[in-house]
């Protein structure tokens, strides 16, 4: 594979050119307004037509098992209990394994889906929905049940350490619009109109060579300018093996530039901390890097985001 020139460096935004990019790509999005923001992209013929993608049948995860265990970029994990065992009545007859599960669905280390009442910006969620919306209950608009009916599409990977001919790319750099239309060119892909946009950077292939980090300081994602692309071809999901935002920020005053973009501006549901290793290989063996693609949220109602296990279907 051709290596691919790396950037000398993030370029930094300033506070007025990030007001700048948000108000274009919150221009460019006007279509992706409503409730389900650019999910409405997914219309019944697309979906049709994203099954076309299906040649072999195979099935194959985009999410890391979720952990039990603190990390580095984990300290409050998922809490898996067993509240009944088998053994726990020594009577004969029937019995019952039981157990709960809790999650801290936003952390750094789990797969999950970002609702779009996820962002406030400026005191509002997407489509200029006030804010005062999230109450300690819960999320009364834009929460993910909007997605009750599952997000089903033409999934595409774009790889980028593929494209620069390295396992992953170090926390702190960042994926351009440039790395995305190259990566197509080199994948002989073509992102379209709500297609459901996978980048990879790595991040999980790192880690599980070189163990877990602080990720909430140093992670590579998308440089904001990156989003021109997907408004350009008005996808309808983001989703990365990372957080999608680089760390430490490019951008002046913003912690999370992309998200803000994505989900507050351009109406995207957002996957962070997914894994592309069962994927990569497979589609590097097959010759392509477009499938079908089944994401089901769990139905929380006032949730602002939810755990997934996505699937590829080859």
């Amino acid at each position: 594979m051709a290596a691919h020139a790396r950037p000398a460096g993030p370029p930094r935004l300033t506070a007025a050119e990030f007001d700048v990019l948000y108000r274009r790509l919150l221009s460019r999005s006007a279509w992706a307004r409503g409730e389900r923001g650019a999910l409405d992209a997914l219309t019944p013929a697309r979906v049709l037509a994203a099954t076309r993608e299906v040649r072999t049948g195979r099935t194959v995860t985009l999410a890391a098992p979720v952990e039990t265990l603190p990390g580095p970029d984990n300290p409050e994990p998922a809490r898996h209990r067993m509240t009944g065992r088998p053994g726990d009545d020594a009577s004969g007859g029937l019995h019952f394994a039981r157990d709960s599960f809790a999650m801290n669905v936003h952390g750094d280390a789990d797969s999950h889906l970002d609702a779009l009442c996820h962002v406030i910006y400026d005191g509002t969620l997407h489509g200029g929905v006030s804010a005062s919306s999230v109450t300690p209950g819960g999320a009364e608009a834009l929460s993910v049940e909007v997605a009750h009916d599952g997000i089903v599409g033409r999934g595409v990977l774009l790889d980028v350490p593929r494209l620069r001919g390295v396992p992953w790319l170090e926390p702190g750099d960042h994926v351009s619009a440039d790395d995305l239309t190259a990566a197509e060119t080199a994948q002989h892909v073509h992102v379209g109109e709500g297609d459901l946009l996978f980048v990879r950077v790595g991040h999980r292939r790192r880690r599980n060579e070189l163990g877990a980090w602080h990720a909430a300081d140093a992670r590579a994602g998308l440089h904001p300018s990156a989003m021109e692309f997907l408004a350009e071809r008005r996808v309808a999901v983001l989703g990365g093996d990372g957080n999608n935002d680089t760390a430490p920020s490019s951008t002046e005053g913003i912690g999370f530039p992309v998200h803000v973009l994505a989900i507050h501006a351009m109406g995207l549901h957002l996957l962070d901390y997914l894994q592309f290793e069962d994927l990569a290989p497979v589609c590097e063996a097959e010759g392509r890097w477009s499938f079908l693609c089944v994401i089901a949220p769990l139905r929380l109602p006032d949730a602002t985001g939810s755990p997934v296990n996505p699937i590829a279907v080859l």
